[in-house]
């Protein structure tokens, strides 16, 4: 399924959100030490308030990697790729996200064919060990082609692939996603080269502590290959759509789509870019975010640091 969300057959709330209020709705393209306080979307598990307590330590964060895809449609302007996580999914369940998702153990693999930045400079990039910046950008480009089918790759520097659409495409797509293959083993028998010198890191979000799932995600964006098209390839996605970040934002406000807070800043902070050369050459700030939870008068509430304001 192809569209935006307002048009959507198929759509979930977002639960009610309080919100500080007399907050500026214009954030800039670089967000702003200005921490927002929302009121936590859900009733805290038994889990987090273990860690609250004290009687339960916090779960490591998995490494992670998401995408947003962009690109200049000729009516709506500037437009990202989203789609609505399955309502089954353990994490985020029917939110509306960027392709991504966590570090494999073979994304680590040191024979993949590489395109751009040496991986000592993506390590000083995303302020991580040089083995674990490649392995962040192997899971972007992979997790991408998954949950897309879009590949930032291609027959040498400066060149892309055309086409990912045929079967023998979607055979390697399954591959990666059963794990019988790695992205190394798919690029390699291709003779294709990643084109890491066409993610541009964004920023950096931590799950909070009080979450039994936690993730440390590298957000990139990349522009979207011309020549190339997304697909509804199903899986982890229930609906997929192009749609301009104030489009998203809105009916996230609407409550037709449920936005987490990294997401919505995200396309905040998109809006304010204006289109995609702004966003794909601005200076970034991609030290990390961590949103910690706050007990006030009997409620939860969460921080969601470095904005300028909360969109919703």
């Amino acid at each position: 399924m192809a569209g935006r969300p307002d048009a959507a057959p198929d759509r979930d709330r977002a639960p009610d959100r309080d919100r500080v209020p007399d907050r500026d709705r214009v954030p800039a393209c670089d967000a702003a030490p200005d921490p927002a306080l929302i009121r936590f979307p859900r009733k805290l598990p038994d889990w987090s308030w273990q860690v609250l307590d004290g009687r339960r330590p916090a779960a490591a964060p998995r490494d992670a990697a998401t995408v947003m895809l962009l690109r200049e449609d000729p009516a709506a302007g500037l437009e990202v790729y989203m789609l609505r996580r399955q309502p089954s999914m353990a994490f985020a369940p029917g939110a509306y996200v960027f392709p991504g998702g966590g570090v494999d153990a073979r994304d680590v693999d040191e024979e993949v064919a590489w395109s751009g930045p040496d991986i000592g400079s993506w390590g000083e990039l995303l302020a991580a060990p040089p083995e674990l910046a490649r392995a962040l950008a192997c899971a972007a480009v992979r997790e991408t082609f998954e949950e897309s089918g879009v590949l930032l790759a291609g027959p040498g520097p400066g060149a892309l692939v055309a086409d990912t659409t045929g079967d023998d495409w979607e055979a390697d797509r399954l591959a990666l996603l059963d794990r019988s293959q790695s992205l190394a083993e798919m690029l390699g028998r291709r003779r294709l080269v990643l084109r890491s010198d066409l993610l541009r890191p964004w920023s950096r979000w931590i799950t909070p502590a009080v979450e039994e799932r936690r993730y440390d995600t590298r957000f990139f964006a990349a522009a979207m290959p011309s020549g190339q098209r997304t697909r509804d390839v199903g899986g982890e996605a229930a609906a997929v759509t192009w749609i301009s970040p104030a489009a998203a934002l809105a009916a996230g406000r609407r409550g037709e789509i449920e936005l987490w807070p990294p997401t919505a800043v995200t396309l905040a902070e998109l809006a304010a870019c204006g289109d995609a050369d702004t966003a794909l050459t601005a200076a970034r700030d991609v030290a990390p975010r961590l949103p910690e939870v706050l007990m006030r008068d009997g409620a939860a509430w969460l921080t969601v640091p470095a904005t300028r304001q909360y969109p919703l």
